[in-house]
């Protein structure tokens, strides 16, 4: 969940989603990711038994994340030694400026990936 949260650094407390309660968009919920994976993500699109949900750092976007494999929703979290709960002004803003257009970001994040590995390959010649 970089650049929100750092593993090792950052702490989380996360609250348990209830049987037949729904998240809501832009939530970063904690759900089970195959047999043995736990995985911390934002909600990007809510449907009616599903969600589509995104790392704030990543580009892939997981589909059709069933709504039964979520555990539970972030209520607040300590970042560097900070805290700050979900409805707090700062996190919205967050939310607002670095989630909300995440379209862009992977965009963006794409082409600076394509760049540095073109760079790469010219300084290998």
């Amino acid at each position: 969940m970089l650049p929100l949260l750092k593993q090792g650094r950052d702490s989380f407390t996360v609250r348990e989603v209830k049987q037949g309660e729904s998240c809501k968009l832009w939530d970063v919920v904690l759900y089970k990711r195959g047999t043995d994976q736990y995985v911390l993500h934002r909600i990007i699109k809510v449907y009616e038994d599903s969600y589509d949900i995104l790392g704030d750092n990543c580009i892939g976007i997981e589909r059709g994340i069933p709504k039964t494999d979520v555990l539970g929703v972030m209520t607040d979290f300590t970042h560097k030694g900070k805290q700050y709960k979900t409805d707090d002004i700062g996190y919205r803003l967050y939310v607002w400026l670095w989630c909300r257009p995440y379209k862009l970001r992977i965009f963006l994040k794409k082409i600076r990936m394509r760049l540095q590995s073109v760079l790469r390959k010219q300084r290998e010649k």
